[in-house]
This record gives C-alpha cells, sequence and structure tokens, in this order.
C-alpha cells in the first residue's frame, strides 16, 4: 500500500492532503521522515504522525468490480487472482465472500471477517444474487414459471430452490438465486437448452454494485453497508 493512501485510510485525509502531510516531513516511517507519497507500506511498519502511531483497525469489508480474466483464488497458477487488484496491506489475510468464475465479470465481495463472510455465502441463509445474463439464444417466457418451480441440474438430486427471472428482452435476463450451486445461472439455462455467452453479479442481497466503480476499481463498504448481512 502507498504511504498516502494509508494515510487516507487512517486518518480519514483526501489523497491529496495525505501528500501535504507527507511533504512537510510530518509522517515517519520505520523512524525516518519520509516524503515520498509512493512509499510503499506495510503491515509490518511503523508509521508515525506528529509523533502518534497509526494503525490501520479493524476487520476489512470491499465492494470490487470484478472484471472478465480473473480468479477468486490466490494459488492459481494460470490465472490472475482478483487480490491483484488491491492497493492494501497484507493482502494474503483477504478472501473472497464466495466466487466468480473466471469469465464471468460483476459485485464481488471481499474481506477478513470469516463469520461475516459466511452469513452471505452459508445456504442456511439464502442470501439473493441478481445476476444480469446474456443468452445465445432467445429465452421463452415459460422460463420465468419454470424457474420460480425449480429446476433440474444434470447429476443433482433436487430442484434448484425458486429463483426470479425477469425477461429484459429476448436474449437478456435478469435472474436471481438464492443458492450457490457450481456454475448455477449457466446450468439453469443449460437445462432449458440454452446457453449463457456472457454473465455479470449486479446485486448480493440488498447490496448492489456501484456504479461509479469501473472494472478492477474497488471501495471499502460503509458501516450501514455492512451491517446489511
Amino acid at each position: 500500500m502507498r504511504l498516502d493512501k494509508f494515510l487516507t485510510d487512517t486518518l480519514g485525509v483526501s489523497r491529496s492532503q495525505a501528500g501535504k502531510l507527507i511533504r512537510a516531513g510530518d509522517v515517519q516511517v520505520n523512524g525516518v521522515a519520509c516524503k515520498s507519497a509512493s512509499q510503499p507500506v506495510d503491515m509490518d511498519d511503523v508509521v508515525l504522525f506528529d509523533g502518534e502511531q497509526l494503525l490501520l483497525g479493524g476487520p476489512r469489508y470491499l465492494m470490487l468490480h470484478k472484471p472478465e480474466g480473473y480468479v477468486c483464488s490466490n494459488d492459481d497458477p494460470d490465472h490472475r487472482s482478483v487480490l491483484l487488484l488491491l492497493d492494501e496491506p497484507a493482502v494474503h489475510k483477504l478472501h473472497c465472500v464466495g466466487r466468480l468464475d473466471l469469465d464471468t465479470s460483476g459485485l464481488l465481495l471481499i474481506t477478513d471477517d470469516g463469520q461475516w463472510s459466511h452469513r452471505i455465502t452459508s445456504p442456511r441463509h439464502a442470501c439473493a444474487k441478481t445476476y444480469r445474463v446474456w443468452l445465445a439464444d432467445p429465452v421463452p417466457e415459460s422460463a420465468i414459471a419454470l424457474f420460480a418451480e425449480g429446476v433440474q441440474l444434470r447429476s443433482e438430486n433436487e430442484l434448484t430452490r425458486p429463483a426470479e427471472l425477469v425477461l429484459v428482452s429476448q436474449t437478456e435476463a435478469l435472474l436471481t438465486i438464492h443458492e450457490g450451486k457450481y456454475h448455477q445461472v449457466k446450468r439453469m439455462f443449460a437445462a432449458i437448452g440454452n446457453k449463457v455467452v456472457r454473465l455479470h453479479r449486479e446485486q448480493i442481497g440488498p447490496l448492489a454494485l456501484d456504479e461509479d466503480l469501473a472494472p478492477g476499481d474497488y471501495r471499502f463498504l460503509t458501516p450501514e453497508e455492512v451491517a446489511w448481512f
């Protein structure tokens, strides 16, 4: 993490204000005055402002606009991890709340709070997730009732939980599911003879992807947003 970003997170100042404090010589890193805003700072470094140590406190909750081409893992030797998109200290302590496939974009939550993550991903809580789906072929209106009743997926013994399907156009739809089976959205449309050509997650529970976030960008959740789960 850059020193100026460390100051914005710990002091609540803007990036430009942090730069002025650094250039003024008010900030020390490991006992040495630092005047470079781009100075890397890690969790093991001791950062002082006016003689007081600054600490990043508490669990972290982030919203990332995941781009295609990244995996929600840090141990995949063949693909880039979404964690590489984060300019944060101790990134290795963070984990993705659920997963999005390599070719799926959209809302991804990242945290170091395991209990909070479990409340979102546990099947018992049936947290809703809404996806925008683009299909290879037109989707019949009969699929709305079929998805509401539950779909029989290949290699599954039970029907999917009732899902809400809204047809945006003949080949575009919004689908809200309440579980997280492996490749579920793709398999649901495959069960009715169609193929997903693009998939984008727009919402988890009441939390929608921030429209101001470009692919690859992220922000911290507000306390109110964290409390929704």
